[in-house]
């Protein structure tokens, strides 16, 4: 990455700061949402108050001995172990309070609880709202649309289909009617792109499950359904991350969703099934997904893999902090500079809710910084970012 050493990593230690925020504030709220949800037994109750205790007050211990990828974790501590979760960066710092929270509960351990998603609660809900039933039903209107306008509405839907973030409304409550702003747009360029290439596979670096997948999954049935990609690879998290990150199992659970529904969402799902079953989407879940590393890091094998795709579609805040470095850049850093080391063309389609901001126009930046708002965290505006 493009100049990694010339801005501060992002810790948790300015008190009053987002990162703060995140460490004293959403976590101990999640912990406790956790704990209602789901009826767990007084021995993994008292390991999450453990896992708060440290994570409030004390210094940062190790997985268990043998615990699983406590190799690749004990590679990653390195520095960290034996420090306060405040003085960290916060990428690793939030990284690893989910690691940790999976361990408290048994996740990977043989047992009754392995394998349980502690967020599945959440995400379930979600699937069965109103709002989830309403956005389908929009799919009959889209679909008369001309052709470039649907291609618009499809990328829209995903980009602010990323407002629903669970973990993000623990600490910030539902950005709901608050107005929406596009404050950086290269659609175009990604539109001209796909259109000058021929078909090949696209790459969806997946975020949120639930209100941002079903929307996510309608822009991939477009793009496979116009002849934009011959194929599309779709990576998900290998585990429960991040309250409501992608697995495979909630993309199964949005497709069937989409499928059971009236209307036109109904083929869109038919569609989507087949096109699991023939291959054309296929789901991948690399370790890496679930690393406290940018991308600039990643492992040969990934990069292997992501080099195959004609484009990569980048979803959500945490991916964005990973492609360009969870550091406090200047606003108008170009998004292409941080991104040259990665493999593909790639759009990010992100709404703003942690202090990174970059690929800005010095106009836009400066009424931004004048308006008074905490515009880089409220996650009510967002950006398109496209480096061919």
């Amino acid at each position: 990455m493009a100049g990694a050493g010339e801005a501060p990593v992002i810790t948790c230690a300015e008190v009053g700061s987002f990162a703060w925020s995140v460490l004293a504030k959403r976590h101990p709220a999640l912990v406790r949402q956790v704990r209602e949800a789901t009826p767990y037994p007084p021995e993994l109750a008292r390991a999450l108050d453990v896992l708060l205790r440290e994570c409030e007050a004390g210094v940062i211990t190790p997985l268990p001995e043998g615990a699983h990828d406590g190799d690749r974790w004990a590679a990653w501590s390195t520095g960290r172990l034996g420090r306060t979760w405040f003085e960290v960066p916060f990428l690793w710092s939030e990284s690893y309070f989910y690691r940790r929270l999976l361990e408290a509960l048994g996740y990977f351990r043989p047992g009754p609880w392995q394998g349980v998603d502690p967020f599945a609660p959440f995400k379930r809900a979600e699937l069965d709202s109103p709002e989830v039933a309403e956005e389908l039903a929009a799919l009959d209107t889209v679909s008369q649309l001309p052709p470039d306008e649907q291609d618009q509405a499809l990328l829209t839907g995903a980009l602010w289909g990323n407002k629903a973030d669970l973990g993000f409304r623990i600490s910030s409550g539902d950005p709901g009617g608050k107005g929406e702003h596009l404050v950086a747009d290269d659609s175009a360029a990604m539109w001209r792109h796909l259109v000058s290439s021929p078909p090949g596979a696209v790459y969806v670096l997946a975020d949120n499950a639930g209100r941002e997948l079903i929307p996510d999954l309608l822009l991939v049935d477009h793009l496979l359904h116009t002849g934009r990609a011959a194929a599309v690879v779709l990576h998900v998290k290998p585990q429960p991350y991040y309250v409501s990150d992608a697995t495979t199992a909630d993309v199964l659970d949005c497709v069937r969703r989409i499928a059971d529904a009236p209307g036109h969402a109904g083929i869109v799902g038919g569609r989507l099934r087949d096109a699991l079953t023939g291959g054309r989407l296929a789901v991948h879940a690399h370790p890496f997904s679930c690393a406290p590393l940018p991308y600039a890091e990643m492992p040969d094998d990934l990069r292997a893999d992501l080099a195959q795709a004609t484009l990569t579609i980048s979803k959500g805040d945490l991916n964005y902090r990973r492609l360009v470095g969870d550091r406090r850049w200047p606003g108008t850093t170009p998004f292409a500079d941080l991104t040259a080391g990665f493999p593909t063309p790639v759009l990010a389609l992100r709404t703003l809710k942690s202090d990174v901001a970059v690929g800005l126009a010095p106009d836009t930046l400066a009424e931004l910084e004048a308006s008074g708002e905490e515009w880089r965290t409220s996650g009510t505006y967002a950006v398109m970012h496209f480096r061919g």
